[in-house]
């Protein structure tokens, strides 16, 4: 009898695991592949998705081998809008209607405006906005219809003010803010909870990529991946609008609305700038 029971509850869980399917964009580095790992401890299945696909395999066999989940990798440019309604296409062919969407790919550079290339600005512009509109419209139709679903908008405490330096990429991300707060609110009468999770300076590669210089200032705000991502998750999972992870980072956020724009943007240049 005890044997039954046993071999029941594990039939259960791995039906449990077959329906519940987390999309983790941009997930071959940083917030993603901590995303990928959180969510593979807690069981869930899996769609990796980005460019880099050593990196996907990579992050998904050990994964697999770590906790026993399904993992699907798709290697996509985001970017290409036609993309991604082909992997829509293809999961949906697969029949894999996706429970959790972690909408996280994007990418920054720092410098001034005007010296920057327009090519460079406008790529910013297609990933970090365009495409994860259009990654966010995509999926929450399949889970407004299913009336469940889940979605996380990864956002920036730049969201929060322009930033010298950061012009395009921080108005990219209060883009990414201000979508997620409307429709948290517009679709939470469809069963669907919309998070927008604003993070401050953290040691994901971003800043390498970006060719940011850490400053002194940026270095006392630095905070590790996995208690982000593991306060995002959270978040998510209480249906919060949205969310900024860390005491430093939240006691910013709290600065800023406290004191004239003129005042917290000068400070806030800065610190982000050497």
């Amino acid at each position: 009898m005890h044997t039954i029971l046993n071999n029941t509850t594990e039939m259960n869980q791995m039906k449990t695991r077959e329906k519940s399917w987390v999309l983790v964009t941009g997930a071959s580095s940083g917030f993603g592949e901590e995303f990928a790992r959180q969510y593979a401890e807690q069981g869930h299945s899996l769609v990796l998705v980005a460019r880099r696909l050593d990196r996907l395999q990579k992050l998904a066999e050990g994964l697999r081998r770590q906790f026993s989940v399904e993992i699907i990798v798709e290697q996509v440019d985001l970017s290409d809008i036609s993309a991604v309604i082909q992997l829509h296409r293809r999961l949906r062919e697969r029949g894999i209607a996706i429970d959790i969407l972690i909408n996280n790919a994007g990418h920054g550079l720092q410098g001034a405006f005007i010296d920057s290339k327009l090519d460079a600005a406008l790529a910013m512009v297609q990933l970090d906005i365009a495409s994860l509109t259009a990654v966010t419209h995509i999926f929450a139709q399949e889970m407004r219809t299913r009336r469940r679903g889940k979605i996380l908008l990864v956002a920036s405490m730049l969201a929060y003010q322009g930033v010298q330096n950061f012009a395009v990429y921080s108005a990219a991300k209060a883009y990414v803010l201000r979508l997620g707060e409307a429709l948290h609110r517009e679709l939470k009468r469809d069963g669907v909870t919309v998070t927008a999770l604003c993070p401050g300076m953290s040691d994901t590669g971003f800043a390498a990529a970006a060719q940011q210089e850490i400053t002194p200032g940026l270095k006392l705000l630095m905070m590790q991946p996995a208690p982000v991502v593991r306060a995002g998750i959270r978040a998510l999972q209480a249906g919060r609008i949205s969310i900024v992870p860390g005491w430093a980072n939240k006691a910013s956020v709290i600065f800023m609305w406290a004191t004239p724009r003129w005042l917290h943007q000068a400070i806030f240049s800065r610190v982000m700038n050497a």
